[in-house]
């Protein structure tokens, strides 16, 4: 009986002591941006007891003291903690890491999806956790340096406005060379409509999930003669099944403002050159002011951006989301304004059989367009002349008026403040894009989803463009002018197609054929007003201009893959666009890819150093007829331009003239041969692509000369050339430190591009620049890259300077002609770079993104124009010169010595895009961020231009990009 009461005595004894050595511990498990996540797994490790996270990411679990509790949750790594500490309840928090390897395991492909470790293309995909951490107006600048390959350049700083994109280079002379753009299956319209910046207005960007982008032909034939130039598709956001309801709001406010200068004189430096030449008639010319010109025309200019969005799953998923964008230029008088609307509907019927997706986007925008042309007016216009003069007739600016008449001089320069205050030039744009894709199981062959895919682009472009009748002129009878326009286009798709897949015994077999049908309708109504003082002589000029085209395909792909290891792609498009004659309309574009995954072979399988390892070849024809016009192998009829009229009587009419015709166009071929390497090391802390890439485009339009008589011109565009672009891109991923509450990560990309025009008969001179007719500085070439160069070799003297109007005779023929001029440089870089850097320390995250160009060549026109002196004072005027005029001292350049290649300057750069820096307020309930961005940071190039980003080569006072300084804050609950 005692030793039976001393066990009971002990057993609770170590009862209790087990009990003392319990603790509970509780907390929150977040994701990387804050979102508190539901469903997380808590598990004591190597044990099944445990729990999971409640809807809003709390937990709470009781251990042993020195327990290893473990945390997964599917996209996410798995993490561990050991609990130590005596506190009860002790506090461990959680951020889960995104697991790359899961999350990237679905890529968007054309017509379906695809598992990441199943594609045999070259294809980058960009997520919503790649993109720039800086807010941004436009989808496009989401990209900006991201991929290896894809180059892309504004055409200056206004906002909104819309970059120039290339995939591996240019892809055509004569069509178009940018890539199609998919939002969510829709095909867009590459033209755009009359008053809007860019067709990357037309979305949110905080509407935007993820892009794709389809390099090869290999990926891109499935789009068949749309996809020449690549594909970016953009997936944007939806509500997800099981998800409670998130509510997400993004607000930013920042100010711009232009930090550099073109460096022209200053009024003392002019006053005193033009005092020093001792000529009388000159100096008389000369005001009393001291006018910085281009400080007068720009201006600092704030900017908002605003977003909210509310999304939850339910029985119908959906998203619903607003935005609205404001913002002043930098260049006085330039505005946008844009309220965007998005519906995105998901739900799953008939017991999952049936799936729909309603994607509605709205966008209105509010333009009103700076006169541009105030920025070259500003940097010639003479610094000693006063922005106002209470005497001019020209509302109150100065201008180079007449002593007797008081009206504008003859070829006299305007005054650019002038220029922007009395044009007037609004637009308001309309556009809606959308589509219900419906995707069916079928129930007796549940291997086949019949897919049908309707979608919608339209837009409507309204504006005018008003010349105030105080607008400088020469003319006495001038009393302004006025243009109304009213602009529509039309995108309808319809894609109905079918998808097979089937796994039997490590076989599985992939296939797919369908139908699309793709029209494309433009409206466009036009008025000119003419105004004079006499209302008599008033001119109305209307233009009517109706066209359409269509586009009609059958297509196919196979796809097989044997244990994960061996893996077959091939696909095949027929397209017929409307756009050629009967005989040449139909195109066939076939591709083929394989791949081998290697990692998943025995002898890697159990490689904790290898993670992914996977060789790639394909091989693809694409076919082109973007930028074509429609019906050019009809004769079409082209009506004068406004001014140029016969008058009959009291009426006047205009001519309509033959337009040269050819009706053996055909398709431009590009042919890519594409090898490559994906891989990942240590966990995938290291991952990377190599492509290995080489693109013959045949049949390549280009003007061609015809016999006299023969057509409606002596020149017709017709297939004449082949251009070959060849390259190597390389993209890494690496994490060098990742602990609880440090991590740092690097995305670096660089790509090298030759471009050769390898047959071209005629020769064909480009790229005007001022100073005369005739004076082109680039030239095609065969065997030459487009857009080389065409110029002159200067002559220097002892001192380094060049000799005026002196270039080295390199036919030894004694004359200086254009059998001198040589092919020099290219604008086009070779070498393009990006890097990409996080930061994130506990709750602080920090986001530097860099660029790079090297091997790039710019025409520096406003070097040129601005360095002759006689030009700066020839007539009864005065002009401007560059700052650095006494190191040339050039008198007046002849008509060949602006074509020299002393303007061609170096324009490599490197370039300190964005830095962000952001704070996560460690809430329970919110997620609060709070952020700082400074854009357009540091510019290192030895170019002495404004800005060396300059897209086709040649500087023409472009608008200059801004630096941007912003505060945004981000609130999801």
């Amino acid at each position: 009986m005692k030793s039976k009461n001393v066990y009971v005595l002990l057993s609770f004894l170590f009862a209790a002591m087990g009990a003392y050595a319990q603790q509970v511990v509780k907390g929150m498990v977040k994701d990387a941006s804050g979102m508190e996540l539901p469903g997380v797994n808590v598990v004591i490790k190597g044990t099944t007891q445990g729990t999971t996270t409640d809807f809003d990411g709390n937990y709470e679990i009781t251990v042993s003291k020195g327990a290893v509790l473990e945390f997964s949750y599917i996209g996410y790594r798995t993490q561990t903690k050991t609990v130590s500490g005596s506190a009860t309840p002790m506090i461990i928090n959680i951020v889960m890491e995104e697991d790359l390897q899961q999350l990237d395991d679905v890529v968007v492909i054309g017509y379906g999806v695809a598992k990441k470790k199943d594609v045999t293309g070259s294809v980058n995909l960009v997520n919503e956790k790649d993109f720039n951490k800086a807010p941004a107006v436009n989808a496009d600048q989401l990209l900006q340096g991201k991929v290896a390959g894809v180059q892309m350049t504004s055409a200056g700083g206004a906002v909104g406005e819309g970059q120039t994109i290339r995939v591996r280079g240019n892809g055509s002379l004569s069509l178009s060379s940018n890539p199609l753009i998919v939002i969510d299956g829709v095909p867009m319209n590459d033209g755009g409509v009359g008053g809007s910046r860019s067709i990357f207005n037309l979305v949110n960007p905080e509407d935007i999930e993820s892009m794709t982008v389809l390099k090869d032909a290999s990926s891109t034939a499935i789009f068949g003669s749309r996809a020449a130039n690549g594909v970016i598709m953009i997936t944007t956001k939806k509500g997800k099944a099981g998800q409670d309801m998130k509510i997400n709001f993004n607000t930013s406010l920042s100010l711009q403002n232009v930090s550099d200068y073109v460096d022209v004189m200053s009024a003392s430096q002019y006053r005193d050159l033009i005092t020093s030449t001792g000529k009388a008639n000159l100096i008389a010319r000369l005001g009393t002011a001291d006018t910085h010109w281009q400080k007068q025309i720009y201006q600092t200019a704030p900017m908002s951006n605003s977003t909210l969005s509310v999304s939850a799953g339910g029985v119908v998923p959906y998203r619903v989301s607003v935005g609205h964008s404001y913002a002043d230029g930098v260049l006085r008088t330039d505005n946008f304004q844009r309220t965007t609307a998005k519906v995105t509907l998901t739900p799953s019927l008939l017991d999952n059989h049936l799936k729909l997706e309603l994607n509605a986007n709205g966008t209105f925008m509010k333009n009103r367009f700076a006169e541009k042309g105030a920025i070259g007016a500003a940097v010639g216009y003479d610094p000693t002349k006063p922005v106002y003069d209470p005497t001019s007739r020209y509302a109150g600016y100065s201008a180079w008026s007449d002593s007797v008449t008081g009206l504008l001089g003859g070829l006299a320069p305007l005054n650019p403040m002038a220029m922007l205050f009395l044009t007037d030039d609004n637009s308001k744009v309309y556009n809606f894009i959308g589509n219900l894709k419906a995707d069916y199981k079928l129930p007796f062959f549940p291997e086949v989803i019949a897919t049908v895919n309707v979608g919608l682009d339209h837009s409507n472009g309204k504006g005018d463009r008003i010349i105030d009748p105080r607008y400088p002129n020469s003319s006495s009878n001038f009393a302004g002018n006025h243009k109304v326009y009213d602009n529509k286009t039309t995108n309808k798709l319809f894609d109905a197609y079918l998808n097979y897949n089937n796994e039997v015994n490590n076989h599985n077999i992939g296939l797919m054929v369908g139908h699309s049908y793709q029209s494309f309708e433009f409206d466009n109504h036009e008025t000119f007003y003419e105004t004079f003082v006499n209302p008599g002589d008033n001119k109305e000029t209307p233009k009517i201009d109706k066209s359409k085209n269509v586009l009609m395909s059958f297509f196919g792909r196979a796809n097989y893959s044997y244990k994960d290891k061996y893996l077959l792609t091939a696909t095949l498009r027929a397209d017929a666009s409307s756009k050629l004659a009967k005989e040449h309309r139909w195109g066939y574009f076939p591709s083929v890819a394989l791949a081998w995954n290697i990692a998943n072979e025995n002898f890697l399988k159990e490689n904790e150093t290898v993670n992914e390892l996977k060789l790639r070849l394909g091989y693809g024809e694409v076919g082109n007829v973007n930028g074509l016009g429609d019906y050019i192998f009809l004769t079409n009829y082209t009506r004068s331009t406004n001014g140029a009229s016969y008058q009959f009587g009291d009426n006047f009419y205009q001519t309509y003239r033959p337009s040269v015709v050819n009706t053996d166009l055909r398709w431009e071929i590009g042919n890519t041969i594409n090898a490559g390497i994906d891989f990942g090391f240590w966990q995938n802390r290291l991952t990377g692509t190599i492509d290995v890439y080489r693109k013959l485009t045949k049949d390549l339009i280009a003007p061609s000369t015809v016999d006299t008589f023969t057509n409606f011109g002596n020149e017709v565009n017709a297939n004449i050339g082949n251009m070959e672009n060849r390259g190597i891109e390389l993209g890494i991923g690496y994490t060098p430190f990742r602990t609880d509450d440090f991590r740092w990560t690097i995305n670096y990309n660089v790509a090298y591009n030759e471009n050769t025009l390898k047959k071209l008969p005629k020769v064909e001179d480009v790229g005007g620049v001022s100073g005369g007719t005739d004076n082109e500085v680039q030239r095609h070439q065969e065997g030459q890259t487009p857009f080389a160069f065409f110029v002159f070799q200067q002559v220097y003297d002892a001192n380094g300077k060049p000799i005026e109007n002196v270039f080295v005779d390199r036919n030894s023929d004694g004359v200086i002609n254009n059998d001198d001029r040589y092919l020099y440089k290219s604008p086009f870089a070779p070498v393009t770079m990006g890097l990409t850097m996080d930061f994130n320390y506990k709750n602080w995250d920090l986001n530097i993104i860099t660029r790079a160009n090297i091997g790039n060549y710019v025409y520096n026109n406003t070097q040129s124009s601005l360095s002759q002196f006689e030009t700066a004072v020839d007539g009864q005027y005065l002009r401007n010169l560059i700052s650095n005029y006494n190191d040339t001292k050039f008198t007046k350049l002849s008509g060949l010595g602006v074509i020299s290649d002393y303007f061609v300057e170096n324009a490599s750069f490197f370039k300190l895009d964005n830095i962000t820096l952001g704070y996560t307020f460690p809430t329970t309930k919110y997620n609060i961020r709070l952020y700082g961005t400074m854009q357009n940071v540091l510019t290192l190039t030895k170019y002495k231009g404004l800005d060396p980003e300059v897209f086709g080569g040649i500087d023409n006072n472009f608008y200059p990009r801004p630096k941007t300084y912003l505060v945004g804050l981000s609130v999801n609950f």
